[in-house]
């Protein structure tokens, strides 16, 4: 077997291939450091990619957020989606409904992530209507990166004041000397 260098591609994982097989487009970007699968998509491309994942058992939100890579890279959006209809299957087989997991039994789990150019156009549509649990985690995501979710029906400040400049977690950003709170009365 060739050894792997870093110039070579991850292979897909059994997720990344299923979604080939059904036409969609997802870069793999190999396991992250629990083994789950992570996987690269267009933002034009991630609604569809997450209701056929959706369709296929991947039924819960668990986390979605953003991160920057730093001066001159881009901006991500990531999605933790799990299997959890299934999950709760396996416990009623294993427990009887009764007891706990055993700690070798884990969810089937994917990661999704869009990048998007720090100059470029920074939307993404919004997973809010197929994933209720995106409002506040979308919202908070634009408020700490400026990534806008196009389709949200709350399009607005979740932590920072309204009329807050900027955006506190991009590694870009410029700590304003001095913020005065207006009066919202």
């Amino acid at each position: 077997m060739p050894e792997e260098t870093s110039l070579t591609p991850p292979a897909a994982g059994a997720v990344g291939t299923w979604l080939g097989g059904q036409g969609f487009d997802a870069e793999a970007l190999g396991p992250d450091h629990d083994g789950v699968e992570i996987l690269a998509v267009e933002p034009a491309a991630l609604p569809l990619v997450a209701t056929a994942l959706k369709a296929a058992g991947f039924d819960y939100l668990q986390c979605q957020g953003g991160y920057d890579e730093g001066p001159g890279g881009r901006l991500v959006s990531f999605y933790h989606l799990v299997k959890m209809a299934e999950m709760l299957e396996q416990l009623e087989a294993l427990a009887g409904g009764s007891g706990p997991l055993p700690a070798d039994v884990r969810p089937e789990e994917v990661r999704l992530k869009v990048f998007l150019a720090r100059d470029g156009a920074l939307t993404i549509p919004s997973l809010y209507g197929l994933f209720r649990g995106a409002d506040w985690q979308e919202r908070e995501t634009f408020d700490m990166f400026g990534i806008t979710y196009e389709g949200h029906p709350h399009p607005k400040r979740l932590l920072m004041p309204e009329d807050w400049k900027g955006y506190p977690l991009r590694k870009d950003y410029v700590q304003p000397d001095f913020y005065e709170m207006q009066d919202a009365y």
